[in-house]
C-alpha cells in the first residue's frame, strides 16, 4: 500500500503550510488558563468573558484578561480605555509589560492590535506554541482569553489548551450549527495534533475526511476508519473522549432557552460522542446593553441585576471546576463488536444505540418515567428543532424519530420489553458508577457551595434570602421543584431569596413560606423563620 499523499496546505486550512503545533504541555499547566470562544460572532463571548475576569478579580485573584480577537478586539472600550498607546504584540519577549490596568483592582487587559495594518504575529505560522508559552508566563492567578469567533487555528488551540473552554451560543440556529462545527473542528486539530509523527495514518485520516466529505463528527471519523484500520480507529475514539468543552447560552428568553445548553450536551455526547457540559445560561436583559452604553462590565454597573446574577452563577461554577483536587483520568471506553453491532463505550453505537439509550432511561425505569422521556426526546428531536440544527440531515432526522417511537411502543409493552432485553442484553444491569457525574460544571459547584456552608451555617446564623438561595443551590434545587412540592407559587419563592418584600403577602403568610421553604432544604424552620422575619421587619419600612 503506498503512503497517502498529503499536501502541504492540506495539514491546516487556516495557517497554510504549517503543521498542527504541539503545544509544550509544562508551560500549558502553569497556571489557570480560562478561554472563551466556540463559533459565530455576537453572541456574547466577550461579555462572558469580561465579567468572568471581574467576578474571580473581586475574589482577590490577580487576573489577566486577553483579547485574542483577531478582527474585533475591543474588550478595552468595555472598562472605558479609549486610547491604548502599545497594544499586544506577538513578538513580544514579556507580554506582562504590555498589560494595561483596569479600574477594577487585580484586573489587567492585554489589549488586541485592533488598529494594526497587518495580521498580529502570533496568527502567523510557526508563531503561535512561542506565543502561547510566553502567555503562560504572564504572573496572574487566571488568565481569561476571548479568543474571538470562528473556529481559525489559534481560536481552537487556545480552547484545547485551556484549563476551562467555554463555548457561547444563543439561541438561533446560525449560532447554534457554529458551536457544532466548532466542536467538529477543534476535534480534527486534536487527532490530526496526536498524529503528527505518523505522516502515514495522518494520510489514512485525511482520507476518510475525503470520503465523508465535509468536517467529520468524530462518530462519522471512526465509522470509516473502523473498516480499515481498527487501531487508528480506537485512537481516534480516543482522541474524541479527550476533547472537553463547557457550553454556556446567553439571551434566553422562555423555558426551551433554559434546556438548550443540557439538551445540546446530551446530543453532542451521543452523536459526536465530545463532552460540551452545560455550564450555565444567561438571561435576556436590558442592564446588558445598558453597561455596554456607559462602557462598564456589568459586575460592576449593575450587580444585581438578573443577567449579572446568571455569570455571577457561571463564574462560580468554573471556579469550582478549576479548584484545586486530585485529578481523575477516566478509563477510554473501548470499541467493541458485541454481536456483530459495532459499539462505542456504554449506550453509543456506531449503527445504532439501544432503545433506552434513545429515550435516555435506565433499563429499570418504570412506565411513567418512559413516558415523560418519549415526550421530552419527541420534542428535542421534532423537525425543525432547534437542538439539532445542522446536527443531522433531514434523512437522519427522520430515522432518529421513528427510532423514538419504536423504543416508546417497545418498552411500554411488557412482553415485548422482556423480549427485547432477552435478545440484547445477555448480562444483568451493572449499577452505574458513583463517579461518573452526568453535569459536572453543577457538581462542581454543589460541592464548593457546601463546603463554604459548612462554614457559614451554625446557631447563631441570620438566614436572608441570598443564603437560602445559596443553601438550595448546593442541593442541586431548583425553585420550580419546590413550587411543585410545596404549592407555593414560584415568584414567592423568588421574592423571599430577592428580600423583594413588596412582592410578598401579609406576614402571617410568609411565615408559613419560610417555614416550608425551610423544611425542604432541611434546615431548622424554627431558627430560619425567626432570623428571616426579624430581618424582614427591619426594611419594611414602618
Amino acid at each position: 500500500m503506498s503512503e497517502p499523499s498529503i499536501p502541504p496546505d492540506s495539514l491546516d486550512p487556516d495557517d497554510p503550510g504549517e503543521e498542527p503545533e504541539e503545544l509544550d504541555a509544562q508551560n500549558l499547566r502553569a497556571r489557570r488558563l480560562l478561554a472563551v470562544g466556540g463559533g459565530r460572532g455576537g453572541v456574547g463571548k466577550s461579555l462572558v468573558a469580561q465579567n468572568l475576569a471581574v467576578y474571580l478579580a473581586q475574589l482577590g485573584k490577580t487576573v489577566t484578561l486577553v483579547d485574542c480577537d483577531p478582527t474585533g478586539a475591543n474588550l478595552h472600550t468595555q472598562f472605558g480605555l479609549t486610547a491604548l498607546a502599545r497594544p499586544i504584540d506577538g513578538n513580544s519577549e514579556d507580554l506582562a509589560k504590555l498589560q494595561v490596568p483596569t479600574t477594577v483592582p487585580g484586573l489587567s487587559i492585554l489589549p488586541a492590535p485592533h488598529d494594526a495594518l497587518e495580521a498580529p504575529l502570533q496568527l502567523r505560522a510557526g508563531r503561535k506554541t512561542r506565543w502561547l508559552s510566553r502567555l503562560r508566563a504572564i504572573p496572574a492567578d487566571y488568565l481569561v482569553v476571548d479568543v474571538g469567533p470562528g473556529h481559525a487555528s489559534l481560536a481552537v488551540d487556545l480552547m484545547l489548551a485551556a484549563d476551562v473552554g467555554i463555548c457561547v451560543t444563543v439561541p438561533e440556529p446560525p449560532a447554534i450549527e457554529a458551536t457544532y462545527r466548532f466542536v467538529r473542528a477543534a476535534y480534527r486539530r486534536r487527532l490530526r495534533r496526536a498524529l503528527l509523527k505518523d505522516r502515514f495514518r495522518l494520510g489514512l485520516v485525511e482520507r476518510a475526511a475525503k470520503e465523508i466529505g465535509r468536517l467529520p463528527s468524530p462518530l462519522e471519523l471512526v465509522r470509516v476508519l473502523w473498516k480499515t484500520d481498527r487501531s487508528l480507529a480506537e485512537l481516534a475514539w480516543a482522541e474524541a473522549h479527550r476533547t472537553h468543552f463547557y457550553l454556556a447560552v446567553n439571551q434566553t428568553r422562555v423555558r426551551t432557552d433554559l434546556e438548550l445548553a443540557a439538551t445540546m450536551s446530551a446530543l453532542c455526547a451521543r452523536h459526536y460522542g465530545i463532552a460540551l457540559d452545560e455550564l450555565g445560561w444567561v438571561e435576556n436583559d436590558d442592564t446588558v446593553w445598558l453597561s455596554v452604553r456607559r462602557r462598564r462590565p456589568l459586575l460592576v454597573d449593575s450587580p444585581t441585576s438578573k443577567a449579572a446574577r446568571n455569570l455571577e452563577r457561571i463564574a462560580r461554577r468554573v471556579v469550582a471546576l478549576t479548584a484545586p483536587k486530585q485529578e481523575r483520568h477516566e478509563p477510554v471506553p473501548p470499541l467493541v463488536l458485541p454481536n456483530d453491532v459495532s459499539t462505542i463505550g456504554p449506550g453509543i453505537a456506531l449503527d445504532q444505540p439501544d432503545l433506552y439509550v434513545v429515550l435516555g432511561v435506565g433499563r429499570s425505569s418504570n412506565d411513567e418515567e418512559i413516558r415523560r422521556a418519549y415526550k421530552r426526546q419527541k420534542e428535542v428531536y421534532a423537525t425543525g428543532g432547534l437542538a439539532t440544527t445542522s446536527l443531522l440531515d433531514e434523512t437522519e432526522l427522520a430515522g432518529a424519530q421513528a427510532r423514538i417511537d419504536e423504543a416508546h411502543d417497545t418498552l411500554l409493552d411488557p412482553v415485548r420489553r422482556r423480549a427485547y432485553d432477552l435478545s440484547t442484553f445477555p448480562e444483568p444491569e451493572s449499577p452505574p458508577s458513583p463517579s461518573s457525574i452526568a453535569r459536572p460544571a453543577l457538581a462542581a459547584e454543589q460541592l464548593l457551595l457546601q463546603s463554604e456552608l459548612a462554614r457559614e451555617i451554625g446557631p447563631d446564623t441570620e438566614f436572608t434570602g441570598s443564603l437560602l438561595r445559596k443553601v438550595r443551590e448546593s442541593q442541586g434545587i431548583e425553585l420550580a421543584e419546590i413550587s411543585s412540592r410545596t404549592k407555593i407559587s414560584k415568584s414567592h419563592l423568588a421574592a423571599l431569596e430577592e428580600e423583594a418584600y413588596p412582592e410578598l403577602p401579609a406576614l402571617v403568610y410568609v411565615r408559613g413560606f419560610v417555614s416550608e421553604l425551610a423544611k425542604y432544604l432541611r434546615l431548622d424552620p424554627a431558627q430560619v423563620q425567626r432570623t428571616y422575619l426579624r430581618r424582614m421587619r427591619e426594611k419594611i419600612p414602618t
